[in-house]
């Protein structure tokens, strides 16, 4: 650019910013300058929002993840986003965070995208896939992978913007009060297990049972289920499953990388400046990578204390059970995207991210590993 031509530039580039700032009232010159003279403007004014989620209040890690994430708004915005975080049955039922957010009631929710199953079959693929991608695999799909635009297209008609917020990784098979040495050892087995890892436990004979984090080992302890899935060692030792039940079985064939989501009233989200919602999706991020790591570097040890300490018997499912779960997990999602044209569309997406970095999975992790094995 000529010397001419920049004078000119910044000359209309000034007066417009100048403008910009006299003729709004949400917004003020900052002090500072960027490298060409023209002052930068964000907004002043302060948003004191609520946000409601799935799980108990402060609940390790994931109500803990949620109390962060609020922490980190504010302090990058500021205190220009101050968040309320309200634990599951504090302002509404655990598992009323979607309508909530969508009408308004509430600015932002946190859970996972598979308790909305009842609004929208695909919002189970944005959660987890029996027999499906792994975390990183996940993350890749979603941020680099075209996921996230067919999730921001999904949650739109909702008024809901949906963004990941934490990951479980490859989770535990869960708690059984009875071995499971065949499929026939699912029959009228009572399971709470969310998603489509519940669709294929009703293939297999079995019936799933939806319910909140904070109901469940109740329920287990009182027979209302005979079997619960919930995240891993370090959460379920918390939650004292293993005085509920004695089998714990591996691996999590039902949900082998589990987004956890923050949906934000769309709406809402649109009146914030351009930097706000920056603000926020950095600082969901920053807790999606939190939250995998916590969980990562807590489940060992817990896992080596339930066993040493507390006589739990570890299992593994045997090959044919999981090859038959394999059968039922293709016919589910079948079922899905043969009726729903939005499942269809995402899983199409999933399908082929999932296969892509397969081939090249098989040829590092799986081979590093196999490696380290022999």
């Amino acid at each position: 650019m000529n010397s001419l031509k920049r004078r000119s530039f910044l000359r209309k580039a000034t007066t417009a910013a100048a403008g910009v700032a006299a003729g709004t009232a949400a917004f003020t010159s900052c002090a500072r300058s960027d490298e060409q003279g023209a002052p930068s403007v964000r907004s002043t004014r302060t948003y004191k929002w609520k946000m409601v989620t799935t799980w108990p209040p402060h609940f390790p890690v994931l109500g803990v993840g949620a109390d962060h994430l609020a922490a980190w708004i504010e302090e990058m915005s500021e205190g220009r986003i101050q968040i309320q975080v309200y634990g599951g049955g504090e302002l509404i039922p655990p598992l009323e965070g979607f309508d909530a957010v969508s009408q308004g009631v509430a600015e932002m929710g946190h859970g996972a995208a598979y308790y909305w199953a009842g609004k929208a079959p695909a919002t189970q693929f944005f959660a987890a896939v029996p027999f499906g991608m792994n975390a990183q695999q996940m993350n890749a799909w979603i941020y680099a992978g075209g996921g996230q635009a067919l999730w921001d297209e999904l949650y739109a008609p909702f008024n809901l913007v949906p963004m990941p917020v934490g990951n479980t990784g490859v989770q535990m098979g869960g708690w059984f009060n009875r071995e499971i040495n065949s499929i026939d050892d699912l029959q009228g087995l009572k399971m709470r297990m969310p998603g489509l890892g519940g669709k294929v436990i009703a293939k297999a004979g079995g019936s799933a049972i939806l319910s909140a984090g904070g109901e469940i080992y109740t329920n287990l302890e009182r027979g209302v289920i005979d079997a619960t899935e919930w995240i891993g060692p370090y959460h379920d030792q918390l939650m004292g499953f293993h005085k509920a039940a004695k089998y714990y079985y591996y691996p999590g064939w039902h949900e082998p990388g589990t987004v956890l989501e923050l949906i934000v009233n769309k709406s809402a989200f649109e009146s914030l400046t351009p930097d706000l919602q920056a603000i926020v999706r950095t600082a969901a991020a920053r807790s999606n990578l939190w939250m995998a790591s916590e969980l990562e570097s807590q489940n060992n040890a817990a896992l080596k204390e339930l066993v040493a300490q507390h006589n739990v018997q570890l299992r593994a499912f045997p090959d044919e059970v999981l090859d038959r779960l394999r059968g039922y997990a293709d016919e589910v999602v079948d079922e899905i995207v043969s009726v729903d044209p939005m499942s269809k569309k995402v899983f199409s997406s999933f399908d082929a991210f999932r296969k892509d970095v397969g081939e090249w999975a098989n040829l590092s992790e799986k081979m590093y590993y196999a490696k380290l094995s022999s």
